[in-house]
């Protein structure tokens, strides 16, 4: 199984402490798919702005539609979060 380094919260500092205490006040908590981009702030940060325009920008679709899209989506793709 591979093995990614990441950051931990108590390591974080700068540009990757900033994105995941965002990450835990948007979610409550860091998910392993925003942590594993931990080594690469800048991969990071774009990501969630990637993330933030889908799922919270302005859209024909609701809120609720573009989270039934993403749960399809893993489920079609067998992701387990």
């Amino acid at each position: 199984m591979p093995y990614i380094k990441v950051i931990s919260d108590e390591e974080a500092q700068g540009a990757v402490k900033r994105e995941l205490d965002r990450a835990r006040q948007r979610a409550g908590r860091v998910w392993n798919i925003v942590r594993i981009m931990t080594p690469n702030a800048q991969a990071l940060r774009t990501c969630m702005d990637f993330y933030t325009a889908l799922m919270f920008g302005e859209s024909p679709l609701s809120r609720a539609q573009r989270e039934m899209l993403a749960v399809v989506v893993s489920k079609v793709n067998h992701c387990r979060y």
